[in-house]
């Protein structure tokens, strides 16, 4: 007998055409491709530009040097990420507004010199002398961005006269001694050099990490969801937390080989999510996102412009002075050339390279730890393979270009589709 039953037919996808029928794998293949297509046409793609260059840099090295991803140089590496890494974190929150803070390397500096003036040649207790060099960048910062918000002068001028003024401060506070030596054995120095050697505290932070990630996504899906705005399916953010957890897994299991997991490494991550969740999940947040999408906007919709615009330079002093504490912490020792040299280049590069836009409105806290996870990485493959210096600027400023450009012609298309 012949069979009658009509086959239902197929609903179009999101471009109007009908999917093709095929293995399931293939057709997944098709769908990826063409959600690849749809956000390339429109400027999203997110972090994917940034994780491929870091996968590339990553293949680059190994197959120069078999060592380059060894457990012993990934671990030195997730240590050595941190210093900047927070300093770019800051520098995050500035350029969301679409500024830029140059004063960050002196105020890391400064910090640095603060607490080792205190804590070595005046016996303050280590907390104490962290507290106050921490609120010493938290004040200079302050007074930059109340300067910035009330004079209207840019952000980039008045920065600049803070590296001058902050850096000066510096040489007076640590004065003729010129160097200062930290106790190897102190708080501070133990930031660096303390390791967890359970393995349970790895692969429990990987645990906790893919968890919360996947809490957050869920919730996020269920409030879209209610009001009726676009929201990701729940067999995507499962699989986007399986490979989130597969790598945090891997990480957890190369640290684990050599000596475990890095304090700074954790006080790193804790921070980044911390401030993620501040700036995605807050009032204060969402009022800095708006910001940079417009200052004349902000002020119609009744938005504190001054009040974000101080607490945002006041955020990248604060931890501007974290970092420099972590980068006094790697060497055990403060100097006249603390906060200088290539510093402030590299935080900004990686707050730029992992994605953040220079135009303001878009990035987040990521940004700065994949942008510090490529320039870090460039600098590791070129010590491990004895390159010089130079090429390593040259690779790097390629790099910072190539993401400068890809952001203004993300911002472009997004123009174009009525996005921006």
């Amino acid at each position: 007998m012949a069979d009658n039953t009509r086959a239902e037919p197929t609903a179009p996808d999101a471009d109007g055409r009908r999917p093709r029928r095929g293995p399931p794998l293939a057709r997944a293949v098709e769908s990826c491709v063409a959600l690849f297509q749809r956000k390339l046409r429109a400027g999203e793609l997110g972090s994917l530009p940034v994780v491929l260059v870091l996968a590339a840099v990553w293949i680059t090295f190994q197959s120069l040097n078999g060592n380059y991803l060894s457990p012993r140089n990934l671990s030195n590496l997730s240590v050595d990420i941190v210093g900047t890494g927070l300093i770019a974190v800051g520098i995050v929150f500035v350029l969301l507004i679409g500024e830029l803070d140059l004063s960050v390397g002196s105020i890391s500096g400064l910090a640095a010199a603060v607490f080792a003036v205190l804590n070595v040649n005046n016996g303050v207790p280590e907390w104490l002398a962290v507290i106050v060099a921490v609120l010493a960048g938290t004040v200079a910062g302050t007074v930059q961005g109340f300067s910035f918000a009330k004079t209207r002068v840019p952000a980039f001028v008045v920065t600049l006269a803070g590296l001058l003024t902050w850096n000066g401060f510096m040489l007076y506070v640590l004065g003729s001694s010129g160097t200062i030596n930290l106790d190897e054995d102190g708080l501070v120095a133990l930031l660096t050099s303390y390791y967890f050697s359970n393995d349970g505290a790895a692969y429990g932070l990987a645990a906790v990490g893919a968890g919360m990630y996947f809490l957050m996504s869920y919730q996020d899906r269920r409030r879209r969801k209610a009001v009726g705005m676009p929201h990701r399916s729940l067999r995507g953010t499962a699989v986007r937390t399986g490979v989130l957890a597969v790598i945090a897994f891997a990480g957890a299991y190369e640290l684990n080989r050599f000596q475990g997991l890095p304090l700074a490494l954790l006080i790193f991550l804790v921070m980044v999510a911390g401030l993620d969740i501040v700036l995605r999940r807050t009032r204060y947040g969402r009022q800095v996102y708006a910001l940079g999408g417009g200052v004349e906007a902000a002020r119609r919709a009744s938005l504190g412009v001054t009040r974000v615009r101080t607490a945002v330079l006041a955020v990248s002093g604060t931890m501007a002075a974290v970092g420099g504490l972590f980068m006094a912490s790697r060497i055990t020792s403060v100097s006249q050339s603390s906060g200088s040299g290539v510093l402030l280049l590299n935080a900004i590069a990686a707050a730029v390279i992992g994605g953040t836009s220079l135009f303001g409105g878009r990035g987040t806290t990521w940004s700065a730890v994949l942008g510090m996870l490529i320039i870090q990485s460039i600098a590791s493959g070129m010590a491990i393979t004895s390159t010089p210096a130079a090429v390593q600027f040259i690779i790097t400023g390629g790099v910072l270009f190539a993401a400068v450009l890809i952001d203004s012609l993300s911002r472009r298309s997004q123009e174009a589709h009525g996005r921006a």
